[in-house]
């Protein structure tokens, strides 16, 4: 995994930020195009992508999503992967946010296990749902928010409620909430819980994402380790110095000149399309 290029996915707004957070958080499907091909140009290789209804509230309806990624694959074409968020932000239950991947079809999906598969009860259909995805050929990210989430994972791969079918995961460090502020330590918990399982996790790419200005120190941390990135301004709208960052795309330039110092590439979309089997 350490000699794979590392992988930079963008996580540009978010479901429930606006403009006043930032004046350069892309919302309309326009900002949106113009975000992803900032950031292509930065070297991302993923756009997560989430969308908002028209009073600005946080959507998983397909209407509202079919316009942001037809704007953004008009901006950059195939140069990024569109991962469409499931994120049920306390509106969504499973089936409407499973209803949803299935009426868009898209190439790549991430899924937080405590949303779509909350307990035993909900076992069968999210077998069911993982199971069809997995023939469909999207790129699924599991979403871990704990090492007791990675146990699960494991728990949940080696019943066959999610598909031997390539994929990966992200690590969250922290919680999203108000002031959160992660630390490159917090990665530690999830790779000693990833390491436990290795004979289901060995060949599994990871990501983490970060919240605050030490983003970057933990995007560095998990390249070094073997791992892959998720950063913007979902989680984080300052650079390292602790300043405002004037938009997504300097995130991104930022971790990728590090990268460049330490002589890592980064991965393409073609590159990440290959990983997934697409």
């Amino acid at each position: 995994m350490v000699t794979r290029p590392i992988a930079i996915a963008v996580a540009p707004n978010g479901a429930r930020k606006t403009h006043t957070d930032h004046p350069a958080l892309p919302i309309t499907p326009g900002e949106l195009a113009v975000c992803a091909k900032q950031c292509v140009d930065a070297g991302a290789a993923m756009l997560h992508l989430h969308v908002r209804r028209p009073d600005g509230t946080h959507s998983l309806e397909p209407e509202d999503y079919r316009p942001a990624i037809s704007a953004v694959q008009q901006a950059v074409g195939d140069a990024l992967v569109i991962q469409v968020t499931t994120e049920a932000v306390g509106i969504y239950t499973p089936e409407q946010q499973m209803a949803s991947v299935r009426a868009l079809q898209p190439e790549a999906i991430s899924a937080a296990l405590r949303e779509l598969v909350p307990d035993a009860a909900h076992e069968t259909q999210a077998a069911r749902f993982f199971a069809e995805r997995a023939a469909a050929r999207t790129a699924i990210q599991y979403i871990l928010y704990s090492a007791d989430d990675v146990m699960r994972y494991r728990d949940l791969r080696a019943r066959g409620v999610l598909p031997d079918a390539p994929h990966w995961v992200l690590f969250v460090l922290g919680r999203y909430a108000a002031g959160q502020r992660s630390d490159p330590s917090d990665l530690l918990p999830f790779l000693q819980a990833w390491s436990d399982g290795a004979e289901l996790t060995a060949s599994v790419p990871w990501a983490m994402c970060a919240f605050g200005p030490r983003e970057a120190e933990c995007a560095l941390t998990a390249a070094l380790l073997g791992g892959h990135a998720r950063l913007g301004f979902e989680n984080n709208m300052l650079l390292p110095d602790g300043s405002a960052a004037p938009d997504n795309a300097s995130l991104v330039t930022h971790l990728h000149r590090h990268l460049d110092a330490l002589h890592r590439p980064v991965a393409t979309a073609a590159d990440l399309r290959s990983w997934f089997g697409h």
